[in-house]
């Protein structure tokens, strides 16, 4: 499994409207502590994208979790909304439209070689690719959303609070990889005085 902390380094994403909280430190505190969780249950290996208040743009965070042959990619974030009422945890994976995008991008990168499970398929035409990588992508998609539901199910018998509608779809490009099941995380709204307050705690 690998834990991206969202954001980092120059990049602050969110900024806390009561308490100033800059969202990538909370990232980062809760990556720090689902590793350590998932470590203590010597059930799965462990890697985060970064461990320290560092930058790495998106693509490569993905890249990271690829040569590490993950099976779980779980990028973690803290939301904002115009509406400070607004709060709750959500959970996002690919939608099919962002899909279909990302494997054209895929299908016409010049260097294909390692695009699915380090198979090389530098002769292949842009159509063969782009089929390719939209089967390896579906299947991801749905391991994506059966994780998706199994995260939605435990937060609901806690005591979180959690937006309807909780399993989300977006174009994320951290959830791109053809190879790997990818969830991005919103753990709460920092532009919710007391989510926020809750999120440091």
């Amino acid at each position: 499994i690998v834990i991206d902390a969202g954001h980092g380094g120059k990049d602050p994403g969110t900024i806390g409207v009561s308490l100033r909280t800059k969202e990538k430190n909370i990232t980062l505190s809760y990556a720090k502590e689902l590793g350590k969780h998932l470590v203590l249950s010597k059930k799965y290996k462990v890697y985060l994208t970064r461990d320290s208040d560092s930058f790495i743009p998106l693509f490569q965070r993905v890249e990271i979790a690829r040569k590490k042959k993950a099976d779980l990619f779980i990028s973690i974030h803290a939301n904002s909304a115009e509406d400070n009422d607004v709060s709750g945890f959500s959970i996002y994976t690919l939608s099919e439209t962002a899909s279909d995008k990302r494997a054209e991008l895929l299908a016409q990168k010049e260097n294909r070689a390692d695009i699915i499970h380090g198979v090389d398929f530098s002769g292949a035409s842009a159509d063969i690719m782009k089929t390719l990588i939209d089967l390896s992508q579906r299947q991801s998609k749905n391991d994506s959303a059966k994780f998706a539901n199994i995260a939605v199910g435990a937060i609901k018998t806690s005591k979180i609070e959690i937006l309807q509608n909780s399993h989300r779809f977006a174009g994320f490009a951290v959830l791109t990889a053809p190879d790997m099941a990818s969830t991005l995380i919103e753990l709460g709204y920092l532009s919710n005085k007391s989510e926020e307050r809750l999120l440091n705690s």
